[in-house]
């Protein structure tokens, strides 16, 4: 049961008509934050089907900020008019969800308000969430074939983004996953991981193209092998 008065409820369906007028008034002279016209009018192209969004930047942020202002609107004018409609059964006033009534205050500051503050639907955190995040969980969704039954070790998407990320990217040593960094040559994914070769000593010891002479590439890896006592010591430096 509401506690609010007559002259309560006449004063906050006035203004809730005001609010309704004013939202309806914004949606139609802005012709609905420009969703009226198509994203072609304003790149003035024929078509930006075949465009990289960032080829037209401008239009693309601006689209999408018409769409969240129009969004926007149109749930407080579905707000408004719920409200309107609970004023005309009798709900008016009253939490939807524990049936106690909403304070006047609330209600003065938020006229299109049907929840108390403890059950008000905006307080909770969604649970959508865009489609593309399936495929961005686990990293490279489903193009890492690490961890596949027939034991897969071929180039994969984790391979390819080694190669991008070898070029560079916006992490630092304090954010990389292995703790053990010290360098900003080491925060890549996996930056320890053998490339090109399975044990250390294949990508120190060469042989020439008729394998009859071999020699030693006297390298970093060659220097942590023998450091690590795993070499023969015939193989150090003379």
């Amino acid at each position: 049961m509401t506690n609010l008065t007559n002259a309560q409820l006449r004063n906050l369906r006035s203004q809730l008509i005001v609010e309704k007028a004013a939202a309806e008034q914004r949606l139609a002279s802005s012709e609905h934050y420009g969703l009226d016209a198509s994203l072609r009018d304003e790149s003035g192209d024929l078509s930006a089907y075949d465009n990289h969004p960032g080829d037209a930047a401008t239009e693309t942020y601006e689209r999408g900020k018409d769409i969240a202002l129009h969004e926007q609107e149109e749930l407080h004018l579905n707000r408004i008019n719920a409200a309107l409609a609970a004023m005309e059964d009798g709900s008016y006033g009253t939490c939807r969800t524990c049936g106690e009534p909403i304070p006047p205050a609330r209600l003065q500051a938020l006229p299109d308000a049907l929840y108390c503050v403890a059950h008000s639907p905006r307080q909770e955190v969604s649970d959508h969430r865009p489609i593309e995040e399936s495929f961005l969980q686990p990293p490279f969704g489903r193009t890492s074939l690490d961890e596949n039954e027939d034991g897969y070790t071929g180039f994969d998407g984790e391979d390819a983004w080694q190669i991008v990320e070898s070029w560079g990217n916006s992490n630092s040593p304090a954010m990389s996953e292995n703790r053990e960094v010290t360098s900003y040559d080491e925060v890549g994914l996996e930056a320890d991981e053998a490339d090109g070769y399975v044990e250390p000593f294949e990508s120190f010891v060469a042989t020439d193209i008729t394998g009859s002479h071999r020699y030693i590439v006297r390298n970093q890896a060659y220097d942590d092998y023998l450091e690590h006592d795993e070499g023969d010591h015939l193989l150090e430096r003379d």
